[in-house]
């Protein structure tokens, strides 16, 4: 009879080896799970701003409480997922693990009910920078006739804004060379934005045939185009307009504006929009009506002051409430635009999808325009179409932002909602 030998020590060394692997796989998974949940508090916002009545919605894991506390001017609901506060006020929203561990805050503002008056007036727009914004870098031939490169390694890229030069402020691009003139060929500082935060460096400018001192960097202090005027709010004397920021052609950053000018406009032509070829409005802006400034360029629309309130002639008779995102329903609804210079016209849309959820960019809504009217002029949606009202029961529930290139008849809205929230905002 053949007896078979276990080797005992490959067991044990087998069962230990499965051991080491099973340990190695809980760590590993409770490591994920810990880092799930540390990027699930850090997305938790530090701000919310809503609108009275306005549901508030906060995603998070299984173990994260979010609850409110009665503080004086405001009471939250103890189940902030699905919550509604109806007092217009302050108040503080504990975040913590289990009801036990708190983690952070969340500051809650509740702004009352806002009423507007649409607009839909086509206007002419310009708007000038904080500092200069670099949209671009090439190498200089010097007084020798070699290349240079003053920018390199300076950290500056396309898309920062310059702010000062040797303790002088930029506010333009002749700002900009005169101090680089005088600095004579010597090492200037320069001061700059990138990504919100202030950086230095020190360039040193060179000398070309034209005898002027160069770094290299094209800049534009400026910029100027043509939308609509969304909404006018006469509480505050403020107007919304385009329902998406304004960017920079070369860059595709927002312009960071210091000041900007909205004036009136007389459309000398469209251009209907094709698939893959989205059409335009064209206007001038010359000898024209002042509207107001601007004091805010943002990815959800452009807002400011109305200094004069008959260049917009807006009918006082339709002002109305704002709707909350939970009172918009899908199917049809109006928008407001002027395309012929002989005044506003509504037109009839359909909306096919709403992102309830959406409050990171302005394409909030899927609509489809159906007037034949429109379609007839227009093809759809264009480009100068930016900032038409909405309107559905009534309610203004948003503005027009975006056109599908590959079909101009469908296109985006952004809420209302967060035009009025940004609005408040730029007023503060």
């Amino acid at each position: 009879m053949n007896i078979k030998k276990i080797n005992v020590n490959n067991i044990i060394n087998n069962n230990l080896g499965e051991m080491k692997m099973w340990k190695k796989v809980t760590l590993i998974f409770s490591l994920v799970i810990l880092y799930a949940y540390f990027l699930s508090i850090e997305m938790l916002p530090n701000n919310i701003v809503i609108l009275e009545g306005e549901k508030i919605n906060i995603n998070s894991l299984f173990g994260i409480n979010v609850s409110g506390k009665n503080l004086d001017s405001i009471e939250a609901s103890s189940d902030i997922k699905n919550g509604v506060i109806n007092k217009i006020g302050n108040t503080t929203l504990k975040v913590s693990l289990f009801n036990n561990i708190p983690l952070k805050d969340i500051n809650v503002s509740v702004l009352p009910k806002t009423t507007v008056i649409p607009s839909g007036s086509v206007a002419g727009l310009k708007l000038y920078t904080s500092g200069v914004l670099v949209v671009g870098m090439s190498e200089i031939e010097g007084v020798d006739r070699k290349k240079y490169k003053p920018y390199e390694n300076t950290g500056i890229e396309e898309g920062d804004t310059i702010i000062e030069i040797n303790e002088n402020i930029i506010n333009s691009t002749d700002d900009l060379i005169n101090n680089v003139n005088k600095s004579n060929g010597n090492e200037i500082n320069v001061k700059y934005l990138h990504d919100e935060e202030t950086n230095q460096c020190s360039i040193m400018p060179i000398k070309t045939n034209n005898n002027e001192y160069k770094l290299g960097l094209w800049v534009r202090d400026s910029a100027a185009g043509v939308g609509t005027v969304t909404f006018y709010e006469t509480e505050s004397k403020s107007f919304g307009a385009l329902g998406h920021g304004i960017t920079d052609i070369d860059t595709g950053e927002l312009i960071k504006i210091s000041s900007g000018e909205f004036v009136t406009t007389r459309i000398l032509n469209i251009t209907k929009g094709e698939k893959g070829k989205p059409g335009k409005i064209q206007g001038t802006v010359e000898n024209q009506k002042n509207i107001g400034n601007i004091y805010k360029n943002t990815k959800f629309g452009i807002y400011g002051k109305v200094d004069n309130i008959s260049s917009l002639n807006l009918d006082s008779s339709k002002e109305m409430e704002v709707a909350l995102r939970d009172e918009i329903k899908l199917g049809r609804a109006k928008i407001l635009c002027n395309l012929d210079n002989q005044g506003v016209k509504e037109y009839e849309i359909e909306i096919d999808k709403i992102y309830k959820e959406n409050s990171y960019d302005n394409k909030s809504m899927q609509i489809k325009v159906t007037d034949s009217r429109l379609l007839e002029k227009t093809g759809g949606i264009i480009q100068g179409m930016s900032g038409c009202p909405i309107i559905q029961n009534n309610k203004f529930i948003g503005a027009v932002t975006h056109v599908m290139i590959n079909n101009p008849e469908q296109g985006y809205g952004v809420f209302g909602d967060i035009m009025i929230k940004k609005l408040k905002e730029a007023i503060i």
